[in-house]
């Protein structure tokens, strides 16, 4: 049968965001964005009924396959490879330094849970020491189009896709969207189209600053009221109007832009001379 006759077989869990991707060519530039050598570790994420997990194992020394739930977990049981180990858990509750280093991550999400799983992989801006990030090397992606959109913005896109999700994939990754999926590549459809993402992981963060906490606290008033200026957007992150005054103008940065225009760089400049005239 192909991925389409073994998909339809089974019925998805809409709490779950459950879409099982039925497309050979998608699952074909998985494995070539992954790179997978034979002395690798990759964790799956989301390995649903195991479509990318069984050509996995054919590459990678030892590949983990996560999956929520029990019923995929019976379903990955079938594939016979000494090298796969199937954990049956939530992946945002496990620990990922636990399998290894330098472990490439392959991951078919759920949409709605695309930030908090980069978090858990990534770490925040002022995590410095995430465990995870430490033992990952590279993560390919599948997630919703507008997410990838998000991921990949800068300063100069348009309408609202630079933000917050830009700079927490940014700053302790390179993001490249590598190929645009659509809908029909999944059963059942969702309702929207799909995008494979590559994250080369940092070996260290984007900006070195003096206070990463600081840093995140500035960048979520730059974002948080896009329709005002940036002097009122830090008024009402909660900082004095003496020190942005001082601050903006130490940056020759206009009072009247707004704060999404600036690049995560001016962010961090931004911070550094905010922290220093307080």
């Amino acid at each position: 049968m192909n991925y389409f006759e073994r998909a339809r077989i089974y019925r998805a869990k809409k709490r779950l965001g459950q879409n099982f991707l039925i497309d050979g060519s998608a699952i074909d530039t998985i494995l070539e964005t992954a790179d997978i050598q034979p002395d690798e570790t990759v964790v799956e994420i989301g390995a649903g009924l195991g479509f990318v997990t069984e050509q996995l194992v054919k590459y990678a020394k030892k590949v983990v396959a996560i999956e929520l739930d029990e019923d995929m977990v019976r379903e990955l049981k079938k594939i016979d490879a000494d090298n796969l180990e199937i954990v049956h858990a939530d992946i945002l509750k496990t620990d990922i330094s636990q399998f290894g280093k330098n472990i490439k991550i392959v991951a078919n999400i759920p949409y709605y849970i695309t930030s908090p799983i980069l978090a858990h992989l990534l770490g925040e801006v002022d995590d410095l020491d995430n465990k995870n990030r430490q033992a990952i090397s590279k993560i390919v992606m599948m997630t919703q189009l507008e997410a990838a959109q998000r991921i990949t913005a800068n300063e100069k896109s348009e309408g609202k896709a630079y933000g917050l999700l830009t700079i927490l994939a940014n700053f302790n990754a390179i993001p490249e969207m590598v190929k645009f999926v659509g809908s029909r590549s999944f059963f059942p459809a969702p309702k929207v189209n799909s995008a494979i993402i590559k994250f080369e992981v940092r070996n260290e963060p984007l900006l070195k600053l003096s206070d990463y906490s600081f840093f995140k606290r500035v960048a979520k008033a730059c974002f948080g009221t896009r329709r005002k200026n940036l002097k009122n957007s830090l008024l009402n992150g909660g900082f004095s109007k003496d020190a942005i005054q001082k601050a903006l103008s130490a940056l020759n940065i206009p009072e009247t832009i707004r704060g999404e225009t600036l690049s995560i760089e001016e962010i961090g400049e931004l911070s550094e001379k905010l922290k220093e005239v307080l």
